[in-house]
């Protein structure tokens, strides 16, 4: 029966419940179609010699657009891997809904269990700032249609994958002109961090496998801290935030006091919390959100 005769043989208050079915399927029809896409992509490493998969979520008008894209990277944690933000938020669609809030492409390299996003001094198979800064990004550049500015570039991070973000953009202003972290692992010094002393000397053998050890090591010179005025001289813009329970609360609030101190503009903020899913899953909308703001600021959005 066609919809004209359907409609004709039957009450008003029938027409209002077929009217809404109606646009009910239209639009569960619209939300499966328009949807972002999860892509898969080997990018072999140039220092390592291995070849390690990275995600990519494309926001739906991707596919309608000729437009260039600005870009997202998102680290994940230590002990961690590439999808983990895929899969291990408890809202599993979380990420698919930002990229196409936002029109932004969302990658998520490998960072392997404990590279702290650094080429190792003592490890030749754990050299992950080479491996993200001339591997990964020009990749993601030759496979799809970015906006290759730095203005047009976004990273951040969880707990390693937020000293990450930080580390590598303060080195690399000219690929990542904003930057975030998220309950960041700041200082692998561990000075102030709030652990049982088994999982502490855990760490500190991990942190020793890469860096070396701590009593032969400078180890300074890898603390995000440290890097406070190297931070203001770049001119990256900055959101950073931790959770009040977090073990990781003090090595965040001397980042921003020391931010604070060399008057770096930043956005900074502490959340009832701890270092969990459920944080990062709140958290993220809001780095989003403001690394958007500096989209358009830089007139990198999509047009």
């Amino acid at each position: 029966m066609k919809l004209s005769s359907l409609l004709c043989s039957v009450d008003y208050c029938d027409l209002k419940k077929i009217i809404g079915v109606y646009c009910l399927i239209l639009l569960f029809h619209c939300q499966v179609t328009e949807a972002a896409r999860i892509d898969s992509l080997d990018i072999p490493s140039t220092a390592m010699g291995k070849t390690y998969k990275s995600a990519i979520v494309l926001p739906a008008s991707y596919a309608k657009s000729k437009s260039v894209y600005p870009v997202f990277y998102l680290l994940h944690g230590g002990f961690g891997h590439y999808r983990d933000w895929l899969d291990k938020t408890p809202d599993t669609q979380l990420l698919h809904r930002l990229a196409d809030s936002y029109d932004l492409i969302i990658v998520l390299p490998e960072g392997e269990i404990f590279s702290y996003y650094i080429d190792s001094p003592v490890d030749r198979k754990s050299q992950f700032e080479s491996y993200v800064i001339k591997d990964v990004v020009p990749a993601i550049d030759k496979t799809y249609r970015t906006n290759r500015s730095n203005k047009a570039r976004a990273i951040s991070g969880l707990s390693m994958g937020g000293y990450g973000a930080l580390y590598l953009s303060a080195r690399h202003p000219d690929v990542f002109g904003t930057a975030g972290s998220m309950s960041g692992a700041l200082n692998p010094d561990m000075m102030g961090w709030k652990l049982p002393p088994d999982m502490a000397s855990n760490i500190k053998k991990a942190f020793s496998a890469i860096m070396g050890p701590i009593e032969s090591v400078d180890y300074s010179i890898y603390s995000i801290i440290n890097m406070a005025d190297l931070i203001k001289k770049n001119g990256t813009k900055l959101i950073i935030d931790c959770g009040v329970d977090d073990f990781l609360i003090e090595p965040n609030r001397e980042l921003h006091r020391r931010l604070l101190f060399n008057q770096t503009p930043h956005d900074y903020t502490e959340r009832p919390g701890g270092h969990s899913w459920d944080y990062w899953q709140n958290s993220l909308p809001h780095h989003i959100l403001f690394f958007h703001e500096v989209l358009k600021t830089n007139k990198a959005t999509v047009n």
